[in-house]
């Protein structure tokens, strides 16, 4: 079946250069030798098959991937990316279509759909006059003289390539174009979609209601594969080589000027942005710049406005200055050392003998001086570059490097497994990140962290972790953490019960502060997977009182708000209808949006909230809880045998009205916890879930790219037909991920769409997030041996997981014929989080030919 344009990327796949066995993250051509320093990619082991660069490449915001290729350590605060384009909320700093450069940015931008929470900026240039807008400071480079890994990004700048440059990147020239009602400008948030609700109409058929048109200001304007004047393969007569790298807190780059003019080597640092308030100053007797800016892109979302909300930065240069100045908009001020004002920067010239820079940027949310104590304890003076490199690759080899994968199909390395699967997991261990700021240079100990909740500064022995998109993430993200990243999973349910603690609620999508942005408390599905693995290293009692808050207390303002997305300055939305919801089992779809959406979502809920409940020791709650989670029956019409949202008074609403970023093909199928009583629903029961299901498939109307999706092909297993589950689950891993910068179908959500292939490589997927069960389909490689680290029940102890399927990769065998844990059969589909993470081996013999393993089904 041919599949909607958004999966055309698939066919250029063989436009493309071959990959190197060592990996090509350009997916052009191999990096230049004389502009790449070999020494910092020794002892790479797996992480030459991580590629940053996939996701980074799409003309829409809602197309492949959304990401940048950033350098910075497992859960790190800031990530450090090269800058072609000024971000804003539906569009990132960096793209793969870019071919020119204007700085070297700390983001703390989670997803393309979010906004910005402070930045800092820092470019290189030459010449006798300084270049400090963002349109005026760009250099051009060659695909070929970039390398990106996750612990160093490189890239040649062309020198003679400076000048005016007007493509339509800037948040400023987004503002000039559509005006205040432009989704992307500062705030993001002004657009109302249609407000019509006599029938309660409103929902979200495409993501985040905003459509752009493709030819215009996505796409690459009058520019070559190569824009630069010398051609492919030539060395550049005047550079200037980059190097970047990166731990939780500091940048660290590394320029090399190469230069035949004798012309003076210079630093631009932009420290806030059209419309944001900001400060830099500048000390060279310290060789430093520091300053602050006051940016949070969404500052019309939410309830909370933090006033006192800042990002601080100190800049320390390995040069002495030999002149310097500040900036306002286009002006510059020579030998002024302090700036206060919007749109300013500061600049600082070296002498023309200077031919090495380097510079390390501390960034804080507490204050200058933390940013320079986050400095001092991150990459303190005499930390050598690569020294810098060194700590953030084995940082991520601790984390890839316990995985070894053998047995995979090689004749296609634009879909190499090894690189989609690490790459893959390389984003998925980014999020949550941990906020929190060190006191000390001990790992452990007292930290600091900002709240935007409290617009304070907190302490405590813990991290703090934010950027929770969980709408997305409570899917596979938080499964898959819980098996490679173990040790992190009590410290962020500590986090989500500080948001509580400072809110009242619990997080929907945090980004800095809640943002109100998606539907429905699937944070309580955070809470009970971890709660029903074994992690309890937190108050269960209090988070069994922030989800009972998210269960039976409406919220405010509920019967008088639509509560549409983006809707500005709302309450905490949490259970939007829940009033209603409470009164007759759905929400209503002429009071509020998405409706039907929100009922099957919320009956979900109510299943995770009774699994909090009952580890609590609330049996009472739990009982009533999981019968309200049967509520999702109440939307099914018996005589279309689709889920369909209802007005106030019991009838039905208009079908395709209600939903959340899908249709009621996909919202039938959504009912993730009892899916032998959504089968029991159609007339003819499983057999016609399945039709269905075929029709679904078949009729186009999977959506891969979005992550209401996600488990469709796993209901095939589920009801009795893993051989259908395999076949459309490999053919969803081949369309919709590939080893290229056009290598995720959809916005990779803080880790959700690579946590499916990933989880899915391995043979399994988490059906239903609130339990611990994971439903069995098709294993990708011959061979995958994971060193497990320690969960909560394993003593600190190690332990080595075989999971053995020949053929699965080299012979493309995709159905299972048998499966055995520990030599143990087991018949079902179906695996527990206990067997995968206890076990020693998991066997799966693989056929070419459908078998009769697994016809019993899940449920």
């Amino acid at each position: 079946m041919k599949r909607p344009s958004i999966y055309t990327f698939l066919s250029l796949a063989s436009s493309t250069a071959a990959l190197s066995p060592r990996l090509d993250p350009t997916n052009e051509s191999p990096p230049s030798a004389a502009n790449v320093n070999s020494d910092y990619h020794a002892n790479a082991g797996v992480l030459q098959y991580v590629n940053p660069l996939i996701g980074t490449r799409g003309y829409d915001p809602n197309d492949l991937g959304g990401m940048i290729p950033s350098v910075s350590p497992p859960f790190g605060m800031t990530r450090w990316t090269p800058q072609t384009r000024e971000n804003f909320i539906s569009q990132v700093p960096y793209n793969d279509r870019d071919r020119r450069m204007h700085g070297f940015q700390a983001t703390h931008q989670p997803a393309i759909w979010i906004g910005e929470n402070g930045h800092v900026a820092l470019m290189p240039g030459l010449g006798d006059e300084v270049r400090h807008l963002f349109q005026h400071r760009g250099l051009s480079f060659r695909k070929e003289d970039e390398r990106s890994t996750p612990y160093v990004y490189e890239v040649t700048l062309d020198v003679d390539s400076a000048g005016e440059f007007g493509w339509n990147l800037t948040e400023q020239a987004t503002s000039d174009l559509l005006g205040d009602a432009c989704p992307p400008c500062p705030g993001g948030a002004n657009f109302i979609p249609n407000k019509d609700v006599s029938e309660g109409a409103n929902g979200r058929v495409r993501r985040r209601d905003y459509v752009f048109e493709p030819e215009g200001q996505f796409t690459v304007q009058g520019l070559s594969a190569n824009a630069s004047q010398y051609p492919e393969g030539h060395k550049y007569e005047n550079s200037i080589q980059v190097a970047l790298s990166a731990s939780a807190h500091v940048g660290h780059l590394r320029v090399d000027f190469q230069d035949t003019q004798a012309r003076q080597p210079y630093f631009t640092i932009q420290a806030s942005r059209l419309n944001w308030t900001g400060h830099v100053e500048i000390d060279p007797e310290t060789q430093e710049v520091s300053g602050s800016n006051s940016q949070r892109q969404e500052y019309l979302l939410g309830p909370d406005k933090p006033e006192s909300f800042r990002l601080y930065f100190v800049s320390r240069f390995s040069e002495p200055f030999t002149s310097y100045g500040v900036s306002r908009a286009e002006k510059l001020y020579e030998g002024q050392k302090y700036i206060e004002d919007k749109f300013v920067g500061a600049y600082v010239i070296f002498d023309k003998s200077v031919k090495r820079v380097e510079v390390r940027t501390g960034v804080s949310y507490v204050s200058v001086e933390q940013a320079r104590k986050n400095l001092n304890i991150d990459i303190p003076d005499g930390t050598t570059f690569e020294t810098t490199v060194d700590n953030v690759k084995s940082a991520w080899l601790e984390r890839l490097g316990r995985i070894k994968i053998s047995g995979v199909n090689e004749t296609d390395s634009d879909h190499d497994p090894r690189t989609i699967f690490y790459s893959g997991l390389f984003h998925a261990l980014q999020y949550p990140s941990d906020y929190s700021e060190p006191t000390a240079s001990s790992e452990g100990g007292l930290r600091r962290f900002y709240s935007g909740y409290t617009d304070s500064v907190h302490e405590a022995n813990d991290s703090y972790y934010q950027s929770w998109s969980i709408w997305d993430t409570y899917r596979a993200e938080h499964s898959l953490l819980t098996i490679f990243a173990p040790e992190r999973v009590d410290s962020m349910m500590r986090s989500l019960l500080r948001i509580f603690d400072w809110s009242g609620r619990l997080p929907l999508w945090n980004n800095m502060i809640e943002n109100n942005e998606m539907i429905a408390t699937h944070v309580d599905a955070v809470i009970a997977n971890a709660l029903i693995r074994g992690f309890d290293n937190f108050d269960v009692a209090k988070a069994w009182d922030a989800v009972y808050v998210d269960a039976y207390v409406p919220p405010d303002n509920d019967t008088d708000l639509l509560y549409y997305s983006r809707e500005p300055s709302t309450p905490y939305e949490c259970r939007a209808g829940l009033t209603s919801y409470l009164e007759h089992g759905w929400v209503d779809n002429d009071r509020w949006a998405e409706s039907a959406s929100r009922t099957l979502d919320y009956s979900f809920d109510d299943y995770a909230a009774a699994v909090v409940a009952e580890h609590a020791g609330d049996l009472e709650h739990a009982k009533k809880l999981r019968e309200r989670s049967q509520n999702y029956r109440k939307l099914w019409n018996p005589e279309t045998q689709f889920m369909q949202a209802r007005n106030a008074n019991g009838t039905w609403a208009n079908e395709s009205w209600g939903w959340t970023e899908g249709d009621k093909w996909i919202y039938t199928l959504n009912v993730m916890h009892d899916v032998g009583g959504l089968a029991s629903l159609f007339k003819g029961g499983k057999k016609a879930m399945k039709a269905r299901m075929d029709e679904y498939f078949a009729g186009g109307h999977n959506m891969h790219s979005n992550e209401p999706s996600h488990h469709a092909p796993y209901l095939y297993s589920a009801i009795g037909y893993p051989a259908d589950a395999a076949r459309q689950i490999r053919e969803l891993a081949w369309e919709n991920y590939n080893a290229t910068a056009s290598g995720l179908s959809g916005n990779e959500d803080l880790g959700q769409m690579s946590a499916w292939y990933v989880l899915s490589a391995l043979g399994f997927y988490p059906v239903n997030p609130a339990s611990d069960e994971y439903v069995v389909a098709t294993p990708f490689f011959d061979e995958v041996e994971i060193l497990l680290p320690p969960g909560p029940e394993d003593d600190g102890k190690e332990h080595t997981l075989v999971i053995s399927a020949p053929g699965a990769g080299t012979d493309g065998k995709a159905y299972v014929k048998s499966l055995k844990v520990d030599g143990e059969e087991v018949h079902r589909p179906l695996l527990k989080h206990k067997q995968i993470v206890k076990a020693s081996r998991i066997d799966f013999e693989m056929s070419d030919e459908p078998t009769s393993w697994g016809l019993e089904g899940t449920v």
